[in-house]
């Protein structure tokens, strides 16, 4: 790796330039950069001079030693519905157009997903059916590809008899039915309801909540 006095010392060569021209540039004595470079003093520029340096060869304070520059991280962009997802009796009207987005880190978000992370989306709970694991206006991230195919016991947004829920499925000992949960006790519950009846949106991943 090339070190900040071979940094300078080739982009002097590469721009012929002459050490005490430099030099008299930070406002220093003209034997200043060749000491620099050729003695090792002083063990390290100064900040004002690197970043002047920086500037008149339009390279990267890093390159002369400064630290390494931040880089902005890439994020996915998971969008945000325009969708609630009723954690009560259910509602019957809802659309699905794109709001906004939200950015993660990839990473994060594939291993959130236990995979590709293509699917995901993000929407609203509406009610208090599913207290105290979600609460009204908890924004949810649905995995739109974990459905109907590889159901297991947890948290889902579906649709049944036109209606989107959040609700917490659990299948059955016995027989190929699902049941259909509600956290909070004061709500009902479903049990043994057949899959041809369900359609599943997506699996619940995480969830974000507002503090009041």
């Amino acid at each position: 790796m090339e070190t900040p006095r071979a940094a300078l010392q080739r982009l002097i060569d590469e721009r012929r330039e002459d050490y005490a021209a430099l030099s008299r540039l930070l406002g220093r004595n003209e034997a200043y950069i060749q000491q620099y470079i050729k003695r090792g003093s002083p063990k390290h520029l100064r900040e004002e001079d690197r970043r002047l340096l920086a500037s008149y060869f339009g390279v990267k304070e890093s390159l002369l030693g400064g630290p390494q520059d931040w880089e902005k991280p890439t994020l996915q962009q998971v969008p945000v519905l325009d969708v609630y997802a009723s954690a009560g009796y259910g509602a019957a009207d809802f659309g699905e157009a794109r709001r906004t987005t939200i950015g993660f880190d990839p990473r994060w978000l594939r291993e959130l997903a236990k995979g590709s992370a293509d699917g995901l989306s993000i929407i609203r709970v509406k009610g208090d059916s599913m207290v105290p694991t979600l609460a009204d206006g908890d924004d949810v991230i649905v995995d739109r590809k974990d459905g109907a195919g590889r159901i297991r016991d947890g948290i889902y947004v579906l649709r049944l008899d036109d209606s989107l829920m959040v609700k917490r499925l659990a299948r059955q000992p016995a027989g190929k039915g699902i049941s259909i949960k509600s956290d909070n006790p004061e709500y009902p519950s479903w049990q043994d309801v057949q899959l041809s009846r369900i359609d599943i949106v997506g699996r619940v991943l995480w969830f974000g909540r507002t503090l009041s």
